[in-house]
């Protein structure tokens, strides 16, 4: 059962509805603010959980991560897929934020701390605590987002039901492997690309935070490797 995954996709349809309901009655100004916000609250989120990591997995997974990330050119590829949705989807292409919408609120979704735990606790003990905390935020973050960026949003909630529930999904047959310590280490990973995203809701996309994706591969190999190495 993905029961975890699919209690957050609905509450991302319902805050998203809500965001689009409100789309002609909020001003850009009461917008920006909201969002401006929002982004500070994120960004202490992604510190929160940035402290809580080894600081040099962190720096060697992000750096190694985002060289990939750029080889690979992950950024542009989510963004056009995005405006792939957009194309078939939208009818105002040239000036829709759909491409945007979708990626914007499947990486602030998917990525951190609570979408890893949350999924694990799910999957191997049927606690749902922490996915239904993380549902009410993403609920609410659905619709300022909706609100300004519009229908793409809701569609990050597939990303989240297929992402989350993959997880929530296969936890129970990888006690072995999520110890502890390295959620833990993931989680610390996945909050500097929280803070980032938290720095690009202020500021505007400065950071390329899908290319930082890679960093979780890393991470998980690095904690690995310097475990065996501990242990030899």
């Amino acid at each position: 059962m993905i029961t975890g995954a699919i209690i957050n996709a609905v509450a991302i349809l319902a805050g998203g509805g809500i965001g689009l309901l409100l789309k002609n009655h909020v001003s850009e100004k009461a917008s920006q603010g909201v969002m401006r916000a929002l982004g500070l609250c994120v960004c202490v989120i992604g510190i929160h959980g940035a402290l809580s990591g080894d600081f040099m997995l962190m720096a060697i997974s992000l750096a190694l991560g985002a060289f990939l990330g750029e080889l690979l050119h992950i950024d542009s590829l989510l963004n056009k897929f995005g405006l792939f949705l957009q194309s078939k989807l939208s009818k105002d292409e040239e000036n829709s934020t759909f491409g945007q919408g979708f990626v914007s609120a499947t990486l602030l979704f998917c990525v951190g701390a609570m979408a890893i735990v949350g999924s694990i606790d799910s999957g191997l003990r049927g606690d749902q605590s922490t996915v239904i905390t993380k549902s009410i935020l993403d609920a609410f973050a659905a619709a300022i987002l909706a609100s300004r960026l519009g229908a793409g949003v809701l569609f990050s909630a597939f990303a989240v039901l297929l992402y989350q529930g993959s997880i929530e999904f296969f936890a129970a047959n990888l006690q072995d492997v999520f110890t502890e310590t390295l959620i833990m280490q993931i989680s610390a990973t996945g909050g500097v690309m929280i803070l980032g995203i938290g720095i690009n809701l202020i500021f505007g996309e400065k950071i390329k935070i899908a290319n930082l994706l890679p960093g979780f591969i890393f991470a998980i190999s690095y904690y690995y490797i310097f475990q065996n190495l501990l242990t030899t």
